[in-house]
Order: C-alpha cells, then structure tokens, then sequence
C-alpha cells in the first residue's frame, strides 16, 4: 500500500486526509492531533475510526483542514479517515456504517432572509 488520498466534509469545513503505513502518528496542519485538538472528545473523535476497526497504530495520518470551527473540523476529518479506511479494506465498511461514519452529515447553517435579524428570527412585531 503506497498513499491514500481521501476527502472529509462538515459544515464549512473541508479536510484532505493522506493514509499510509506507519506507527499511527495523526498530523493535523503540520501539528500533532493532540495539540491542535486538545479536548478529550475531539482526540476521541479522531482516533475513532480506528479503534472500530482494530487498526490502532498500524496507519500514519496526515490532513489538512481549513475552514469552520474546531468541531466541525475534526467531525470532517473523522469522515475523511473512514473513508481512507475503507478505501485500504472495504471489510472495515461493516464496523464503519454501524457507527454512521461513512455517511456526510448534510447539515450546515441556514442562511439569512432579507427583511430578518437572521434566518428565522424576525423583528420586533409593535401593534401600536
């Protein structure tokens, strides 16, 4: 197995993830995972895909993420190495779907109408 080359999405954000064989190291924008994502949930998150596949250590990864906020990001990078995952043995599919992370979640933020504060939210109604 050379490289593989795979696409994350989530809201804004968009993230390039690059899978190869390697000792597990995760490598986001050129830092560590766990330096650009700090929290206990989002190292969670990153590391996911692998632990419902048995491939901890076996992969390295290295991504770059742009756009959105920091939960959007690692949601799309998660998206991103399941794909990978998938693409090096299409048996890790089974384990993957099950959690629902081969599927893009479609959401992202309603736009604003004209003539509203935001998208729904409207201005304040006076009767006299």
């Amino acid at each position: 197995m050379a490289t593989v080359n795979t696409i994350g999405r989530r809201k804004t954000s968009v993230a390039r993830v690059i899978l190869s064989e390697g000792t597990g190291a995760i490598t986001v924008n050129g830092v560590e995972g766990k330096e650009y994502f700090p929290v206990m949930v989002q190292q969670f998150k990153l590391n996911q895909p692998f632990k419902l596949t048995g491939t901890e250590g076996k992969y390295d990864v290295t991504v770059l993420v742009d756009g959105g906020g920091i939960t959007g990001q690692v949601e799309a990078v998660r998206l991103g190495i399941a794909r990978a995952l998938v693409e090096v043995d299409a048996a890790h599919k089974p384990a993957l779907k099950a959690e629902e992370l081969m599927t893009r979640d479609p959401r992202a933020v309603e736009r604003k109408k004209f003539g509203r504060k935001k998208a729904r939210k409207r201005y304040q109604f006076s009767k006299r």
